[in-house]
């Protein structure tokens, strides 16, 4: 597959094969990051509206809504085993977030500015993120 985030407030799956949109999936607000699951199975994205979304990528249904960042969320990703995910907003904060529960498991402070992108390594044992400061 291949999955597009918008402006227009849309999640679009494509086919990867045929060029063919899929699934077209409805936002609250504008998808400023998106990201696969190492699976493949879930999508999550991220909005200007502080929230982090996950989708079922078969039935394309919203499975989680992860609201704790207070401003836009740049940057989402998942670790290499599918726990968790990792998102970056312009609050100045990285979240990790608990994909068994969706439940905010972690909330790293230090940056001075937005935090624009965020990655696990590899072997799931680090975790990156850059920012404005």
């Amino acid at each position: 597959h291949v999955v597009s985030g918008s402006k227009d407030r849309t999640v679009r799956i494509w086919s990867a094969a045929s060029g063919e949109l899929e699934a077209e999936l409805i936002c609250n607000n504008i998808v400023t990051s998106i990201g696969f699951s190492p699976d493949s199975k879930f999508i999550a994205s991220g909005s200007t509206d502080g929230t982090v979304s996950v989708w079922d990528v078969a039935s394309g249904d919203l499975k989680a809504t992860l609201e704790d960042h207070t401003d836009s969320v740049m940057s989402v990703g998942f670790s290499p085993d599918g726990k968790h995910i990792v998102s970056g907003s312009k609050d100045k904060l990285v979240r990790i977030w608990g994909t068994s529960s969706w439940n905010l498991e972690a909330e790293l402070k230090g940056h001075t500015d937005r935090v624009t992108s965020v990655a696990f390594s590899p072997d799931g044992k680090h975790l990156l993120s850059g920012s404005w400061d």
